[in-house]
């Protein structure tokens, strides 16, 4: 049964003045994600996007394990699993003289091989999958609009001005030209790389855009014959035929097993835009393809452009930035929607208690100084992925030679020494390549520091135990989203720990005997704040894992945010029920900026309906 909308659900007042409580300016992941989030947590949101529909081409499409926590916190991840290739399917990624041609090199990647899939499995209740833009999108936008977002195309976003109350921007309908203004409390810029938002906000942008240029075709074939047999996602071509810009290989990326392909290949900007005639577009792919009669049908040529480029600071008063807005990188190492996604995340949570005055407006610069660290990291990290095609590209390269490529690829086949070292240096060459196909430290390390996150006293520097780009490490140390462990319920079926917090609440996790803390919670009446006790019938620990992995004592507690990173934990037992309702008091004040919570409402709609049998929003 699909979910419906809760008519009931409590909603924060709303002023004459306002139509609407948070503004979106744009329908990407970013600006979908922050509608999803901000109705599922009961508060008006009113997406506008200047295109007529969502995305129309593939884009984005990796989705790793923390976004689809992002999803399933958010109750989407089946939709999401639906319409996804599976993790499995995502496979290996090749090198080749063309698809149909003799392999060079194969790589295990996405977390899919025998040496690392119990890390990814270890490491969270979700996997990962492949989900085109496309597809994605109206999932997002119907599940908010389900959940009572509302939502305007052709609708161009011209400027805003904001006070000590609220925004209000200036919009035109493109279909009439009428113009016409918005009120909200507060605006998000999600408006893409190109954003006009960030640029009228005159938000600080360090970097370069557009260092170097993409050919990109949609095509539809039937290359089953080619793939089928070996799943992959990624096939990269390394051929004599075709010089193929900055990486130095052509791509033939599966969009929809195997019948729906990207073709792609770099272009040197300074000599302008490429030939992009149909004839010299089907010769390059029939290249990539080694197939001369293979039935080609081109949907779309497109280019796109290298960026590098970040924001130091995400927002400036009442207006807040997140997405391509703020950081500008190419897909290498499958960063960019999942950052996106996690943005939104952690700004919806954040909008929803600042705007239900369960937090003072304080709050907000957190997201900022904790999201501005994270797209720095991954747009860094993703042009030096593409930076480190050049030692794989030196094993099939001769520079000498007339033709270097068919020089490098004959070396490399050679028995002979320089053959061997050719095979020994492609070897270090994947190694390094394991920090874009394999990084799942990367994708999950994020360890926040900021106002919204109470570190530990005299806390030690964190240790990393393995490598931190390549790793995940489980910790409670506040500023780390919570550890999976498998917990068992009632009825004897497991569950993350993902699964019993989050969910728009601040959760206090703690076990049998923490008996204080739960009196504590209670007492508090709060209606943002719960308690789980590990240990009880409810919440079993049938594995220890949660005993394994947690770093307190059983009697300590963890405090976990609605976007299920730890903001505060107590590591020991406490005397008495007082003094742990003290200090989970004095927690919650510092991380949610308010003196007290007097005004708060005991009996007041809690900030995310709990999934039960029932349809979710029923």
């Amino acid at each position: 049964m699909s979910p419906q909308i809760n008519k009931n659900r409590r909603r924060s007042p709303m002023s004459a003045d306002f139509n609407t409580d948070v503004l979106i300016i744009g329908s990407g992941p970013m600006g979908a994600t922050t509608a999803l989030g901000l109705a599922t947590y009961g508060v008006r949101a009113h997406m506008v996007s200047r295109s007529a529909w969502l995305a129309d081409s593939p884009r984005a499409h990796i989705t790793n394990q923390r976004a689809n926590e992002v999803f399933r916190d958010l109750g989407i991840d089946d939709e999401i699993a639906r319409f996804a290739s599976h993790w499995d399917v995502m496979g290996d990624t090749t090198f080749a003289t063309s698809l149909a041609g003799p392999e060079l090199i194969r790589m295990r990647t996405w977390g899919t091989g025998d040496d690392r899939k119990g890390d990814y499995l270890r490491a969270s209740p979700c996997g990962m999958v492949d989900i085109i833009q496309p597809l994605l999108e109206p999932i997002l936008l119907q599940k908010a609009a389900e959940r009572g977002a509302n939502f305007a195309f052709n609708t161009e976003y011209l400027g805003h001005e904001q006070d000590d109350t609220g925004v209000t921007a200036r919009m035109r309908d493109r279909l009439d030209g009428r113009e016409y203004t918005i009120r909200a409390k507060y605006m998000v810029g999600a408006d893409g790389a190109r954003s006009s938002v960030a640029e009228h906000l005159d938000l600080p942008i360090t970097g370069q855009m557009a260092r170097a240029g993409t050919v990109y075709t949609i095509f539809d074939a039937d290359l089953s014959k080619y793939s089928a047999h070996r799943p992959s996602i990624l096939n990269w071509i390394v051929t004599p035929d075709a010089s193929f810009g900055e990486i130095g290989m052509g791509l033939l990326r599966a969009v929809r097993p195997w019948t729906r392909w990207i073709a792609g290949w770099g272009f040197d900007i300074n000599k302008g835009e490429p030939d992009l005639s149909p004839e010299t577009i089907i010769s390059k792919i029939r290249i990539l393809i080694g197939d001369p009669k293979i039935d080609i049908d081109i949907v779309r040529t497109s280019l796109w452009y290298v960026n590098q480029a970040y924001a130091t600071e995400y927002s400036k008063g009442r207006v807040l930035c997140g997405g391509d807005a703020v950081h500008r990188h190419p897909p290498s190492s499958g960063l960019g929607m999942n950052t996106c996604v996690q943005d939104g995340h952690n700004l919806a949570w954040k909008l929803a208690y600042v705007i239900k005055g369960y937090a003072g407006p304080e709050l907000l610069q957190s997201y900022s100084a904790e999201r501005a660290p994270v797209g720095e990291q991954i747009v860094k990290r993703a042009n030096q992925s593409r930076m480190d095609y050049a030692p794989l590209n030196a094993c099939f390269r001769v520079p000498e030679a007339e033709n270097p490529v068919a020089a490098g690829i004959a070396r490399f086949q050679n028995p002979g020494p320089d053959g061997v070292a050719a095979r020994r240096a492609v070897q270090d060459a994947l190694d390094l390549k394991q920090t874009e196909f394999n990084a799942q430290g990367t994708e999950m390390n994020q360890r926040y520091e900021s106002g919204a996150v109470l570190p530990d006293a005299n806390a030690e520097p964190e240790v990393w135990r393995r490598d931190r780009g390549l790793y995940n490490q489980a910790t409670t140390r506040p500023g780390a989203k919570i550890p999976h462990a498998w917990i068992v319920g009632a009825d004897g079926k497991r569950k993350s720990t993902l699964d019993v917090t989050g969910k728009g609440s601040f959760t206090v996790v703690t076990g049998l005997a923490g008996e204080n803390w739960k009196k504590a919670v209670e007492k508090m009446h709060l209606p943002f704040l719960r308690v789980v006790v590990i240990g009880t019938s409810d919440q079993q620990d049938l594995y220890c894992e949660w005993q394994r992995i947690r770093e307190i004592d059983e009697a300590g507690a963890v405090l976990v945010r609605p976007d299920g990173v730890v903001a505060w934990r107590q590591s020991e037992a406490v005397s008495d029920e007082s003094d742990a309702h003290d200090m989970l008091s004095n927690a919650l004040r510092k991380v949610l900026a308010r003196n007290d919570f007097n005004n708060v409402e005991a009996d007041e709609a809690p900030p995310y309906r709990e999934q039960t049998d029932a349809p979710m929003f029923a």
